[in-house]
Order: structure tokens, then sequence, then C-alpha cells
């Protein structure tokens, strides 16, 4: 007999101690063992995990009011710009933007020391942080100048809000000039000196819910070390792109836009990077639980590295300046394996993204969710998905 269960049934055995909840890597062993219909009676949810650097980020800051008051038109923090174009002491800090005085990629390779990324993880630490503030003041926000110190307890609202996360598969960057690159990817090595690779695989959390069955606007996540949601699909969500027949992209493919208060996440969740010669960024951890409502979300769970694939893409040529050559195809296992064969030479290979903490990260998760910490919710609109008309557009070419 098939199961099919509901959030509402799941959410009463967790609240009552009794759910079975295991991890994306754990899940794979129990199915093999017990098969898809014993396991999907039994286990009520599997959780995922994925942490690597995520650019498309960034928080939300309300610094409260000076005396007297001031509509701030520019702000700094650490001397990384925040935009302040919202309202009067409303700022948003990105995760890529730099301190005015970074000499960026005027001595090449730049170094990147920090950025957006790092003030945030640098707020969440509990750091102090310099404020600077200017405007051009008017009748009822006088004040022109501000400069002071503040901490995260001091902001009236901080909330992380991350435009695209979470990415369902990517590339495999790869480097087929004669010299080194410095890309988002990280330092490729000319001639192929080494493939690299951004994402959790098996554990990742698009690669478990290929079709946002169970993932979309309004599910509960773990975020940053804290509880955050699913506020909508994340730019460049592009869904109708070729799968394998177990659903899952075979190229980069959706993307989540998440959102959570920033003062209860951990620092060592949301960790500013440094890119040599590419820029700033933040990396984010993320959870997320998948509720086994029927036995197809499991056979979606228990989905395996070697059953993962994705392009290999150069990003001399191919990438930056859209030159598409065919390198192939790699799966997952075999980049996790640290060499992969491409074009009959074989590669070392160099992750962006930590597969050790997406485990912590799934971990977690099931330890809050066991322990009653933590329920599911049902998402209030689904995301657009596989059958969606949706067109990945580049930059018009107008003329001016």
């Amino acid at each position: 007999m098939a199961s099919k269960k509901t959030y509402e049934e799941i959410n009463a055995k967790i609240k009552r101690g009794e759910a079975i909840v295991v991890t994306a890597e754990e899940v794979i062993g129990i199915v093999e063992e017990k098969g898809l219909e014993k396991a999907a009676r039994e286990i009520d949810v599997v959780t995922t995990g994925t942490f690597g650097p995520m650019c498309s980020s960034g928080a939300f800051l309300n610094f409260g009011h000076a005396n007297p008051r001031i509509r701030m038109s520019k702000v700094w923090l650490n001397g990384v710009e925040a935009y302040a174009g919202i309202a009067a002491v409303d700022a948003y800090i990105g995760a890529t933007q730099l301190p005015d005085n970074d000499p960026e990629n005027k001595v090449f390779p730049g170094r990147f020391i920090y950025g957006g990324g790092h003030v945030i993880h640098d707020l969440v630490a509990g750091k102090e942080i310099r404020l600077e503030a200017t405007s051009y003041g008017t009748d009822c926000y006088p004040n022109k100048k501000v400069e002071t110190i503040v901490t995260l307890a001091d902001l009236n609202e901080a909330f992380l809000f991350n435009p695209r996360n979470a990415y369902q598969n990517y590339n495999c960057a790869v480097n087929l000039s004669d010299r080194t690159i410095y890309t988002y990817m990280g330092v490729l090595k000319p001639r192929m000196g080494n493939a690299s690779y951004s994402t959790s695989g098996q554990l990742s959390p698009l690669l478990n819910d290929p079709y946002y069955r169970t993932i979309g606007i309004g599910t509960r996540i773990f975020l940053g070390g804290g509880i955050g949601y699913v506020a909508w699909n994340g730019t460049q969500h592009h869904p109708n792109v070729p799968r394998g027949e177990n659903g899952v992209p075979r190229v980069p493919a959706g993307t989540l836009a998440v959102t959570g208060d920033l003062k209860q996440m951990d620092p060592n969740w949301l960790i500013g990077l440094s890119y040599l010669g590419y820029g700033a960024t933040l990396a984010v951890g993320i959870g997320i639980p998948i509720p086994i409502l029927d036995e197809e979300m499991l056979a979606f769970t228990a989905v395996k590295d070697e059953d993962i694939w994705c392009p290999v893409v150069d990003y001399a040529e191919g990438y930056p300046y859209y030159r598409p050559t065919d390198l192939g195809f790699v799966n997952y296992r075999d980049l996790k394996s640290g060499q992969v064969t491409i074009n009959g030479k074989e590669i070392v290979t160099t992750p962006q993204s930590s597969y050790p903490r997406a485990r912590q990260i799934a971990g977690i998760l099931k330890e809050w969710i066991m322990a009653g910490r933590f329920h599911l919710s049902e998402p209030v609109a689904p995301l657009p998905s596989a059958d969606a008309n949706i067109e990945f557009k580049s930059l018009p070419k107008r003329e001016v």
C-alpha cells in the first residue's frame, strides 16, 4: 500500500517526539536496505544542507534615529558602503560591496580582504562596527552627518535577505587558456590544471526536491545558523532546463530568495570570504527539511552523487564571452573523489563549497526537528516549476 502523509500529520509526530528524521546522506542506505515502500512508511523528514559562497546575499538594517534626526543619503559600515536609497535610517549591505579605498584589481590580482560579507559576519559575531552617514539635510531631517559605533544588538531590525542562494546544480569550471585566471569559482590553473565545483551534491536542498514539490514560498529553513524562510524564487531561477530521468537538472536551474532574523544567526554559518582577483562574498549555510509525503518524494531524496551530473565549462573564453565549448559532463561522486577525467585528461578537483559543513547543517536540522524545536511549514505558493515558460534573458543590445 502506497504511503501518503500530510504536513499536519508529520508536524503532529514532531510535536509528540515520534517523527523519524534522517539526513539526505543517511536516507540513501536506508532506501537501499528497505526499499522505497517500506522506507516511505517509516521516514517522515529528510534534512538537507549546503554551505558555500553565495554572492547574491545581504542584509537590511535599521539604525534608529540620531538627535537631531538624519535622512541618511550615504552610509558606510567599517568603510563599506551600504545602499541607503530606501528610507531615513534603513540601508542594505550587499555581500560583494567593497570599501571605497579598496584598490580592487588595480594591482592584479586584487586581494579583496574586506567587504560586505565580512561586515555581515562581524555584525553577527557581536563586533563593534563603525557607522558613518551623511545627508543633504531637510526640514524634518536637519542632521547632515553621523559617526558612531554600533553593534547588532543596537539595531532596531537586522534581517538577512539573499536574492539568489542555494543554486540547483552548477557548472564545473576549468581554464583552457595558457594563463592563470581568477574567478568566482576560485583560481583556475592554465590548461585545465584544476576543475572547480560548488555544490554539495546529494546533500544539496534543491537536488533533493528537483521539481520544488515541498520547497516553495514560506518554507521554513535553517539559514545562517538560525531559522529563516524561502521568500520567493531566487533571481536567475530557470527551472525549464534539461533534466535526467531522476528529475535532476543537468545544468544550473532553480534558485531561492531567502530571509531571516540576523540577530538569531550564528557567525559560524555566515562567513565573509575573499576571492583572489575576483572580490568579496559571503559563505552561507542553508538547510531545508523535505517532508516525505509519498514514495516519490523519498525517491527524490535518495539521489546519489553518481546520479547528479553537471556541465564542464571553460571560464577563460566560454563563460565570459559566450563561446561554448563541449567539454561534456561530470558527476559529483567523481568530483568529490578529488580527480575527474575531462577530454581524456586526469584533473584535480577544487571544491568551493564544503561537504563536511553541509553534513553538519543537515545533522543540526535533524536534531532540531527531533527535539521539537523546528516544525515544517507548508509553502503558501509554489516556485515556478520545470513546465514554466521562463526565458533566461541576457542584457539587450540596443543603441543608446
